[in-house]
């Protein structure tokens, strides 16, 4: 005999482009932004492989894949995987948000407008104010004041966690696009040099600006432990 539609999970779209879509959820479910997942998401801030839901016997289990952006349940960062509650809010990066029905008989025939779930930062060792362009490395604060031009390169690598930003990039947004052609490599990697000094003013322990040769600079800045 064939189970009934209610007797299966549900994921429903909220807040983002797949507003209104439902999925039933049934073995692994694979969100991301690659064509062969089960639930695609256009959008750069998705990970290819964003994340995963696991029907488990005893409930669906929902892991994060790695992501760049992250994913959180509830507002809550998912670090490890967790089984999940009805009527629990997942979040993917900034660009979908979802709600999980543990089955159809719980679900609604209309969902109000619903706010997208707060997401709580995790705390990062280095931390930038960007209304006073202020600076600081655990609980220290960067003086004397970065200059304009440190601190323009410092705050694209902080925006763009983890990703390799390409040296014509650095020097478009430092220089201006108009300027950029007659910037020196040199001039670019004396500006990171004056940077990573000055970081290295308050800890000398952690390399935050990582070369990525022939490619560019990275930003690694860990989480508080």
């Amino acid at each position: 005999m064939a189970l009934e539609t209610e007797d299966f999970p549900s994921l429903i779209a909220q807040a983002g482009p797949l507003n209104g879509q439902r999925w039933i959820l049934k073995g692994d479910v694979i969100v991301g932004r690659d064509d062969s997942c089960n639930v695609i998401i256009q959008n750069r801030q998705v990970s290819r492989y964003h994340a995963r839901f696991v029907t488990l016997p005893h409930g669906v289990q929902l892991e994060d894949l790695g992501s760049k952006n992250g994913t959180h349940i509830n507002g809550h960062e998912v670090v490890e995987p967790i089984i999940l509650q009805d009527g629990d809010v997942i979040q993917i990066a900034f660009a979908q948000q979802f709600i999980y029905l543990s089955s159809d008989s719980t679900l609604p025939l209309e969902l109000p407008p619903e706010k997208p779930a707060e997401i709580v930062p995790v705390p990062r060792l280095l931390r930038l104010d960007k209304r006073s362009r202020r600076v600081w490395i655990g609980d220290e604060e960067l003086l004397p004041p970065l200059s304009v031009s440190q601190y323009q390169l410092l705050e694209l690598l902080f925006d763009n966690p983890g990703r390799v930003v390409s040296r014509a990039e650095l020097v478009q947004t430092v220089w201006g696009k108009e300027d950029a052609i007659g910037i020196s490599e040199q001039a670019l990697d004396a500006l990171v040099r004056r940077l990573r000094d000055r970081l290295a003013s308050i800890n000398s322990d952690h390399p935050f600006l990582i070369t990525v040769r022939g490619h560019g600079l990275r930003m690694d800045n860990p989480p508080i432990k």
